[in-house]
């Protein structure tokens, strides 16, 4: 509770600062807990993650309506490629990420990383990337060069594909059991846990129904975006229709 508190003081000052030097303020990476704080302190902000499907965002205040200018938020996109793919370990988020906090860096200065054919390509602070450049040469025992690159390429973030879920109702715990292959009593347990979140805002209701095109996390085991229902059988179940990451 404590650092909640450090956290929502800390982005008050940087709304503060944007609001009275008329100036853009960012805060670091921001999870999806950090997120719904944000949300529910109704401070004006937006949020980016270098993509536009990312999970870990920064909060930016100021906007080009507010502050008469735009301006890019200090996100670089790292890529980590192995010096030798063909003896190159088969790398994993978690091996691209503890080789990144084996540096002695916060998690709060990356964001998303992407993994496509076996290279991994991080989102970070500006402030931090030439040092994780310069000094990340190794994943797990496999020798790496890192450098920056505009994004990562098109396919490694494209939307996957829709698919097709028979549930009972809308409800998010039906929703989520369905497309996990939870059962009711296991996807309800995850509500009481706070694993669950609406465009980065926290549901604990499950009754929730949830709005068409509203990404939908499940800390620990993975999001997918809700396209709604297509059609409706004879028996009176549902068929909705939702793009699974993962």
């Amino acid at each position: 509770m404590e650092n909640d508190k450090i956290l929502e003081n800390h982005l008050r000052d940087l709304a503060s600062q944007s609001s009275d030097g008329c100036y853009y303020t960012y805060s670091n990476f921001l999870s999806l807990a950090e997120q719904d704080m944000l949300i529910k302190t109704g401070l004006f902000a937006s949020l980016a993650g270098g993509y536009e499907n990312a999970e870990r965002k920064l909060a930016v205040f100021g906007s080009e309506d507010m502050l008469g200018y735009a301006e890019e938020p200090p996100i670089v996109c790292l890529k980590i490629e192995p010096r030798m793919q063909k003896y190159a370990d088969k790398l994993t988020h978690r091996d691209f990420l503890g080789s990144v906090i084996g540096l002695g860096l916060e998690r709060d200065v990356t964001g998303d990383i992407i993994i496509h054919e076996n290279v991994g390509y991080m989102f970070c602070l500006e402030s931090i990337a030439d040092f994780i450049a310069e000094n990340l040469t190794k994943v797990r025992r496999t020798d790496v060069v890192c450098l920056r690159v505009p994004s990562p390429p098109v396919e490694s973030i494209a939307l996957p594909s829709e698919r097709a879920f028979f549930v009972a109702s809308e409800r998010i715990d039906a929703v989520i059991a369905a497309i996990y292959g939870f059962s009711r009593s296991e996807s309800q347990k995850l509500f009481g846990q706070k694993l669950v979140f609406i465009n980065s805002k926290l549901c604990e209701n499950t009754d929730t129904r949830i709005p068409e095109n509203a990404t939908v996390s499940v800390r620990g085991h993975g999001r997918f975006i809700y396209c709604g229902i297509s059609k409706t059988t004879r028996k009176g179940r549902l068929c909705i229709n939702a793009r699974v990451y993962g």
